[in-house]
């Protein structure tokens, strides 16, 4: 699988909520309470698994879950860390 190039990752990326941090992608988002948050990353983690492609997950302050997508043996961003985010953006 091929990196893509930055120019590549900005396009794709325009518009939604992942943003591109050095060679991976990033998204945050809030929930109402720790155990919704808690609840997302389980689900998160079925998709993950099904995928083979596993993020950076963290759990922070008491509602926030950060996820972090790269393809770790390319180095960098992929279109399997763009397919798995559209399939996390439809979680929430």
């Amino acid at each position: 699988m091929a990196l893509l190039t930055d120019t590549e990752i900005d396009e794709r990326l325009a518009g939604g909520d992942w943003r591109r941090e050095d060679a991976a992608i990033a998204r945050e988002w809030r929930f109402a309470d720790f155990a919704a948050a808690i609840a997302f990353v389980e689900r998160v983690a079925e998709i993950a698994e099904s995928a083979n492609h596993h993020p950076d997950i963290l759990v922070h302050g008491w509602n926030k879950v950060r996820l972090m997508l790269s393809t770790h043996s390319q180095g960098g961003v992929t279109d399997a860390d763009l397919a798995l985010a559209a399939q996390l953006d439809a979680l929430a």
